[in-house]
């Protein structure tokens, strides 16, 4: 795969199929990005594990923090990295050893030998992205705030402001 441009249809399903995110690197100080990043998935409804061995055992943002990824003894879908690219081989070690079915490398964060490892095992891999960056433009968010998501139409967003499971509307009773 090229992992230097992903489809929307490749994330939105990413975003859309897979709701346990284990967030390796979670930090419990209000200024970093993973503490945005982690609040934001939260109220998008997905459900987030925060790794981080130094803060074991205490809670963060509501949720029980787990040492490594082996520690949380239930299925996660994405294992988030964000810690630096040199970490990312062990983490995706770790991944395949749990049952991941996604890698992602947050901003920043590449290291192909990584994602040829979880290729081979059949994990889908994403780097160089943050999925609340990506959920926000795929929702339309972003462009609430004048960013540039590179998404100029009158369809609807590919998903939904309010979480993946925002409503249909039905046509009106006549």
């Amino acid at each position: 795969m090229n992992h230097n441009s992903y489809s929307d249809a490749y994330i939105r399903d990413i975003l859309v199929g897979h709701r346990t995110i284990a967030m390796v690197g979670a930090s419990p100080n209000e200024s970093r990005p993973s503490y945005f990043a982690m609040k934001y998935l939260l109220a998008k409804g997905f459900e987030v594990i925060p790794v981080n061995p130094g803060h074991a055992g205490k809670m963060l943002l509501g949720q029980k923090v787990y040492g490594t990824l082996g520690d949380i003894g239930r299925p996660v879908d994405i294992v988030d990295i964000f810690r630096g690219s040199d970490a990312a081989l062990w983490i995706t070690c770790e991944a395949i050893k749990i049952g991941a079915k996604v890698v992602w490398m947050q901003l920043g964060v590449r290291n192909d030998e990584a994602a040829r490892l979880a290729e081979s095992a059949g994990i889908k891999v994403v780097m160089n992205r943050c999925p609340k960056i990506e959920y926000g433009r795929l929702s339309g968010e972003l462009g609430w705030a004048g960013v540039n998501s590179r998404m100029l139409s009158s369809r609807r967003p590919m998903l939904g402001p309010k979480g993946v499971q925002h409503r249909t509307l039905k046509p009106a009773a006549t």
